[in-house]
This record gives C-alpha cells, structure tokens and sequence, in this order.
C-alpha cells in the first residue's frame, strides 16, 4: 500500500511495509506525498529531482521511519532531549510576537481561523490564511512566509499599536 491509497503516511510508515516501500521508491513516494499535502503546488520533475538526490543519503530511510513512529510514541526520542520533550508537551505559553499561518491548500490540515491554539500565545499573535499554498507553505508561497518573518523582525513592527508586546 502506498500513500495516498487509503492509508495515511503516517500509519503506513508505522508499518514495516512502509519501510520496504520507501526504500524501494524514494522519490515515488516522495510525490505521492507532496501531491497529496500540497495539491495545488506545480512543483515539477525538476524540483522533485532535486530533492530526491538527499534521499540517496544512506541514513534516509531510518531517519524518515522513525520521525513518523516518534510522533506516533512507537519509538524513543533522544534521551538527550527528554527535558525538553517533557516541557514542550505542557504546551506552556507563548509569549513573543508570533505570526501563525495556514496554507488553505494543505491535503493534511484544514486551514482555520487560528482560534484553537489562540490560547496558547499571550503575547502579540495574527493568524494568516495562505491561499493556494498547502503543507509546504515556505516553499509554495516563499513572498507569503517571508512577509511573515519580515513583520516579525522589522523594528517598525512596534510602531503599530495592535502588535505591540503587553507591558
């Protein structure tokens, strides 16, 4: 089974199926899933053969595999990062300026009015919907994401009083 065929990535790399099948067809599956996270990106043979040149690095495949099966707790974290594993998933406060966005093309999640995780930024926060950009926002839309980080950084953000940071 390949993605996109009924079964998420994520399940399907769960499985050792999932293993066999992204080391027999690195690239392939890597369309499959671009095509399904990004439908309305034309990212094209050239861009794709690109990237699937860093697929040919021999620690690939298990380092895809047990990304999908840590997210999923199937397999261990670093032990190095438990620290900080255990304090990110407290989900505690975000209190910096932040920019959150949403591709509205994304074949993974719905794009929102960003109201569910509102909660979790105190500080100066603004929600962005993406038009046709989908999973690979920075990619598909770069003037888009980098509008974002540029508001975030420019000094003359300040002077506008609805992004102020709280005294």
């Amino acid at each position: 089974m390949k993605p996109g065929s009924g079964t998420s990535t994520t399940s399907y790399f769960a499985t050792e199926r999932g293993r066999r099948g992204l080391t027999a067809d690195r690239r392939g599956i890597a369309e499959v899933i671009w095509g399904r996270n990004s439908p309305d990106w034309d990212f094209g043979d050239t861009l794709l053969d690109r990237t699937a040149e860093a697929f040919r690095n021999e620690d690939h495949v298990e380092v895809v595999i047990h990304s999908y099966r840590h997210r999923l707790g199937l397999a261990p974290g670093d032990p190095s990062y438990e620290a900080i594993e255990q304090q990110l998933a407290r989900q505690p406060d975000i209190a910096v300026p932040s920019i959150t966005l949403d591709g509205e093309a994304d074949g993974n999640f719905s794009a929102t009015d960003g109201s569910a995780p509102a909660t979790h930024f105190t500080g100066p926060r603004t929600h962005l919907r993406v038009p046709h950009a989908g999973h690979n926002l920075p990619q598909e839309n770069p003037a888009a994401f980098t509008a974002a980080v540029l508001d975030l950084a420019t000094p003359a953000r300040a002077a506008r009083p609805q992004l102020h940071r709280p005294s």
